[in-house]
């Protein structure tokens, strides 16, 4: 497997420009990678830069926190599906699940879900964690439709991605959705690690070092 098929070249620092967006998309293009993950006020941007090409256009939800009302997640939500992004990320609301509400949690998934109408995965943010809180939220994630569920927003100084993780959230949802790992991957090692651990999906900015390694 060509790991370049399964890659979200991703830029969501505040201070990226257009000049670095345009940049994102041309590399995705180029080096034929899945997508590109971009903040809301950029995915018009991508979806005219990508027309011609078959790179999807993924956005973000309650990033990076996952604090936000569910009802500004879902405004959001219906708004970057109208502008082109053809799936979604989403933060769940981590203090949520640190707590415990799962009800809170799986209301606020399916909200966003039934709003966006394209694929949403849910971050659960796994390095701020008890590991014991993984698989609970997967199931959250699962049960209220969710496609995806991903390690990390990258942002939070807890941490990024882990295999260990990566495994655990696989383990939760079994064969039926995907798991994307992101945070910290920057190298084809950790990329296949990723992958072996259960990975479906990996999020980085380093897609172009990594779009021709191959995962046996």
């Amino acid at each position: 497997m060509r790991v370049g098929d399964i890659v979200e070249h991703t830029l969501l620092r505040p201070e990226a420009s257009a000049s670095d967006i345009d940049r994102l998309c041309d590399e995705a293009a180029r080096h034929d990678l899945f997508a590109v993950c971009v903040a809301g006020s950029w995915v018009a941007r991508c979806r005219r830069r990508l027309a011609s090409t078959p790179v999807q256009i993924v956005s973000v939800v309650g990033f990076p926190t996952g604090a936000e009302l569910t009802a500004t997640k879902v405004d959001d939500a219906r708004r970057l599906a109208e502008a082109g992004a053809h799936e979604l990320d989403m933060v769940a609301a981590i203090g949520r699940v640190v707590g415990g509400a799962w009800q809170y949690v799986e209301d606020d998934v399916r909200a966003v879900v039934t709003a966006a109408g394209i694929p949403v995965k849910v971050i659960i943010e796994t390095a701020a964690l008890n590991p014991s809180l993984i698989e609970p939220a997967c199931a959250c994630a699962q049960r209220a439709g969710a496609q995806f569920v991903k390690t990390s927003t990258g942002f939070h100084p807890a941490g990024g991605a882990t295999a260990e993780a990566v495994a655990a959230m696989r383990f939760a949802v079994g064969p039926s959705i995907g798991v994307k790992a992101a945070g910290g991957i920057r190298d084809a090692e950790a990329a296949i690690a990723m992958i072996r651990a259960g990975a479906s999906r990996i999020g980085t900015s380093a897609g172009v070092v990594l779009a021709g390694v191959v995962a046996a």
